[in-house]
């Protein structure tokens, strides 16, 4: 007999899972968590470091170990803020927006194939119920 889950432990488990997939799918694009993390919400913008802090929860210190590691592999460079001239944004450079779009298509491939055993029906009522739980949540792909 199936475990019944209730929605919060489900939520826990699901998470966990995915977690573990998104690290799983980074070390095979050659991107730590963190890394990936960053290339995601750098997906459509330039964002400034304390925003950027904010966003991946770290302190500016770690942010900027990780965007110097990120700026030395040709991933991420920094640019002046125009409207602020102490502050500094964050972009993805070319090479870093096909690293993000490997990752991308890889963990989205990865994430349908956990679905692909639930009839149609199931995987819309899926996707419409995760909708409405993350509608205010930043996105993380803007595919």
């Amino acid at each position: 007999m199936k475990e019944t889950l209730g929605a919060a432990s489900g939520l826990v488990r699901l998470t966990f899972l995915v977690q573990n997939l998104y690290a799983e799918v980074g070390r095979a694009c050659d991107l730590t968590a963190a890394q990936a993390q960053m290339l995601c919400s750098l997906s459509d913008r330039s964002i400034g470091m304390a925003q950027l802090s904010g966003m991946l929860c770290l302190e500016r210190s770690s942010l900027t170990g990780l965007v110097d590691r990120a700026q030395q592999r040709g991933l991420v460079a920094r640019e002046n803020d125009p409207h602020d001239r102490r502050a500094v944004k964050v972009t993805l450079t070319p090479e870093g927006s096909k690293a993000l779009h490997r990752f991308n298509d890889e963990l989205t491939e990865r994430l349908e194939r956990l679905l692909q055993e639930l009839p149609a029906t199931e995987r819309d009522r899926f996707a419409k119920t995760l909708s409405r739980v993350v509608a205010d949540a930043p996105a993380a792909f803007t595919s």
